[in-house]
């Protein structure tokens, strides 16, 4: 009986094994095709239409990405407005979501009424473009931050942490003479490092995958980040992507669409393992409270 149960146990675990190892690489395939695609000549990509170990090695679609200064300038415009809008959300977010974690706090309750209702509904579209145009943010990189500035989601996550910390590492602080303030930024900021990288991973991801905002808000395309040019290019079916810095360069339409997908994911592939460790953790113990 317990050789048969063994053999049971390890039939059960090899299978289980298999079907993840099976459903893993349907994951990965098609980031592997448009990876290998990306390296591959246009003739072969024509031919073949789908490729996976390329035969006929090609930087032809890096070469015209990277040769025409739109993709490089829209990329440092994504990077930018990642980087200090990310700043903006955290900081904002955490003065938003202490004071609501503080249960003295008058109105709380009320407050975070409103903060739940915000989240199930919102003004709409035209509304929200009408507020940002009357306050001239119309052509500028503001536009793309401080519509989204607080996410309600994120702010009760970040509260529902904060409450988890120990109060009297904050009575203890207000004996030796620290205001909230200092309070925030001494003590409870650096014991929700946990929290603070989850919501950093949500609002970069956020800000790098945008690209509605900005077709809204932006009609300058030398400001447009990096995602409305991956939009324009695949919508177009033939090379019709052409820069004037960059004449006579026929650009191949599947390769340079891959190799634009590459470049523009590249950048959150190579930060998440950072914040990956952090990720899980901050997210269930921000979880556990209401």
């Amino acid at each position: 009986m317990g050789l048969e149960r063994d053999w049971g146990t390890k039939a059960w675990t090899g299978f289980i094994y298999g079907f993840l190892v099976f459903f893993s690489l349907l994951a990965l395939i098609p980031f592997i095709s448009i990876i290998a695609g990306s390296f591959t000549s246009a003739t072969e990509l024509a031919k073949r239409g789908f490729v996976l170990i390329p035969t006929e090695f090609s930087l032809e679609a890096y070469h015209y990405i990277f040769s025409a200064p739109t993709i490089p300038r829209s990329m440092l415009v994504s990077i930018l407005v990642t980087v200090f809008g990310t700043l903006i959300n955290l900081l904002l977010t955490s003065l938003m979501a202490y004071p609501l974690s503080r249960r003295d706090l008058p109105g709380r309750r009320q407050i975070m009424f409103l903060v739940v209702f915000a989240m199930l509904f919102n003004g709409g579209m035209i509304p929200t473009f009408i507020v940002v145009k009357s306050l001239g943010l119309i052509d500028t990189y503001w536009s793309l931050v401080l519509p989204i500035a607080i996410i309600a989601f994120n702010l009760i996550i970040l509260r529902s942490f904060f409450q988890q910390l120990p109060e009297g590492l904050e009575e203890a602080a207000k004996i030796d003479g620290c205001n909230d303030l200092v309070i925030l930024f001494r003590i409870v900021l650096p014991l929700s490092m946990p929290a603070l990288a989850t919501l950093a991973l949500f609002y970069g991801v956020m800000h790098w995958n945008s690209f509605f905002n900005a077709i809204l808000y932006i009609n300058d395309a030398d400001k447009w980040p990096v995602q409305v040019w991956l939009r324009q290019i695949v919508l177009m079916s033939t090379g019709g992507f052409t820069d004037t810095s960059a004449e006579g360069v026929v650009p191949p339409s599947q390769t340079i669409k891959m190799a634009v997908i590459v470049v523009s994911t590249l950048p959150i592939m190579l930060i998440y393992p950072f914040l990956q460790k952090h990720f899980a953790k901050g997210a269930l113990i921000g979880s556990v409270k209401g």
